[in-house]
């Protein structure tokens, strides 16, 4: 592989080296989003082709990076762009499950179960007093891939008068329609 590497035009070299790096820092971002989320087994293919890419490209110009200053800004920029790329896929397609608190009043909370309830979700509602008012809570746990649209929907319901906190779960058991 150095053989062919040398044959090469510098720049076609640190292009090829910041292409390597863009895609293996960008598996590397999904492979550890993967293990968090417990997929294991895609997390351990992901990791099989990254060591690949490493074990082929990277390591074969590794030993002169630190003599070409040019190849490791390539090297550097891949790394960013891969972590930048990685997130951004993580992201786009939304691993695992998270968890949605909802806190609104009694009129907002009727039209949040309603939704809910049209939507076939399961909820828990908890009772308690904010700083002026009776106020309730909601609980929903629902795939994030979901969460967005879920979140807005319930938003526009309640003339974004409902205070959210939004978290990811990474264990749960049991529950009305939860299949995990």
């Amino acid at each position: 592989m150095s053989e062919f590497l040398a044959s090469l035009h510098p720049i076609v070299v640190c292009l090829i080296v910041c292409a390597a790096k863009i895609i293996e820092i960008t598996i590397q971002s999904l492979k550890t989003c993967m293990m968090v989320k417990g997929q294991r087994l895609k997390a351990a293919m992901l990791g099989f082709v990254e060591c690949m890419i490493w074990g082929l490209v990277i390591s074969t110009i590794i030993s002169t990076l630190g003599d070409n200053l040019f190849l490791l800004l390539f090297y550097c920029v891949g790394y960013a762009t891969g972590l930048f790329l990685g997130s951004t896929i993580e992201g786009k397609i939304a691993l695992g499950t998270s968890n949605l608190q909802l806190i609104a009043n009694d009129e907002n909370t009727k039209l949040i179960i309603a939704y809910l309830r049209e939507n076939k979700r399961g909820y828990t509602i908890f009772s308690g007093r904010g700083s002026t008012d009776r106020m309730n809570m909601i609980l929903i746990v629902l795939p994030r891939c979901e969460m967005k649209r879920v979140l807005r929907e319930i938003r526009k319901l309640c003339n974004n008068r409902v205070f959210v906190v939004a978290s990811d779960v990474s264990k749960y058991a049991g529950g009305y329609g939860l299949v995990k």
